[in-house]
This record gives structure tokens, sequence and C-alpha cells, in this order.
């Protein structure tokens, strides 16, 4: 039994057909989905009312009104249909996890996927540039709470903060990725098994009943061959 499990891949190894909360996978699945539908439908919300009303949403100045409408409306245009490609993502995931459809999962792994490598470059830049944690909190507005008591720490301490903070992201979205996975191959292995149970039993079909083969008359053995004689 040991050496079985040493011969496992690293892939079946983890794999399980449960969740958090002692979910299946599909259902977890499904909640993910439907919870980042509703996340990005209210960004999506969000956006189009500020697009609609952009005397009220746009922060412009006197000088260089022009120039910020027209980047506010570029960038929230762009936002907007990111929202909707990650709606249609997340409905196609959805659906695949409730239909049994695996390709319909591939976008959002793919998705998690891309996320997750994001999140860990800027761990690495974190890492690399750690002066641009200060740089950020300068860039906040005086009125920001604690912005005082978070410039006065040292610049160790802040990496040291965030780099817990974006590892217990990274975690939960590695957590995520792999409930995800575990959906996609069981709701393959399940059509897959579909497929050989429906080819098996139309084969058995096809074949003839036994009482049929048993009530066929056997051949004649052919007659044995006589030598002529003199």
């Amino acid at each position: 039994m040991f050496a079985d499990k040493t011969m496992m891949s690293p892939w079946d190894r983890w794999y399980s057909t449960s969740c958090c909360l002692c979910c299946h996978v599909r259902t977890g699945t499904i909640i993910l989905g439907v919870w980042y539908m509703l996340i990005n439908a209210v960004v999506l919300l969000i956006l189009l009312t500020a697009l609609s009303d952009p005397e009220q949403y746009h922060l412009t100045s006197a000088e260089l009104a022009n120039d910020l409408d027209v980047m506010d409306d570029a960038n929230m245009c762009i936002a907007s249909a990111i929202s909707l490609l990650m709606i249609l993502i997340c409905g196609m995931a959805t659906y695949g996890a409730y239909k049994l459809r695996a390709a319909w999962i591939i976008p959002f792994f793919c998705y998690q996927i891309f996320d997750f490598a994001l999140n860990t470059l800027v761990a690495v830049s974190i890492v690399v540039y750690p002066n641009t944690i200060q740089d950020y909190l300068q860039q906040l507005p005086d009125n920001f709470p604690y912005k005082e008591e978070v410039a006065a720490l040292s610049n160790v301490c802040l990496v040291l903060i965030v780099l817990l903070f974006i590892g217990c992201i990274l975690g939960f979205k590695a957590y995520l990725i792999a409930c995800v996975w575990n959906c996609y191959r069981y709701v393959s292995g399940r059509g897959s098994s579909e497929l050989l149970l429906y080819v098996t039993t139309d084969t058995t079909v096809l074949l003839p009943p036994y009482d049929d083969n048993m009530s066929v008359p056997p051949k004649r053995a052919p007659a044995p061959c006589t030598t002529a004689t003199a």
C-alpha cells in the first residue's frame, strides 16, 4: 500500500472531491462562480452608473478637465468590458459544473492561474523594491486613517506585514484553484465513465443472446480422407 502511494503522481495525491465546509467540488465551483458573477455585476453596475453621470463621479480640475474626462471614460469603458467578460467566464464555469461540461470550466481556471501569477509578481516586486510601499503611502490622502502611524514603521516591518498579507491571499487563491481543478477532473472522469458505460451497453446489445448461439446446429465434420487401394 505504501508503494502504491509513492507511485502516485502529485495531481492524484492531492485529488479530492470535497472542499471547504465539506462541500462537493461541483457545489464549491458553482458557489465560487456565482460569487464572482455577483461581484463583477456590482462593479459593472457602478461603472455604468459613473458613465451615465460623469459630472458626479469624475474628479477633474479646471486646467485639465477635457483630458481627464477622456482618460476616465476610456478607463471606465475598458473596466466595463473586463467586468462583462468576467461575468461571461464565471457563468460558463457555473454552467459547466452544473451540467457536467468540463470544457466550460477551463476559461475560469485559466483566469485563476493568471490572477495568481499577478499577485505573485506583486509580492516579488515588493521584495525587490521595498521602497515602493513608502511611495504608495505618500500618495494616500492626508485624512487616510492611521497613515502617519503606518508611515512611521520601518521598511522591514512594512515589507513583512505586506508579504504576510499577500501570502495569506495567495494561499487562499491556491486553495480555490485546487478546488476548481478537482471539479474539472471530476467532471472529466464522470463524462469518460458515462461514455464507457454507453459503449459497453451498446456492444452488449449488438451481441446475439446466448440461447441463440446454442440453438444453432453445429457444422458437420468433413469426411475423413480415404486412400485408394490397388
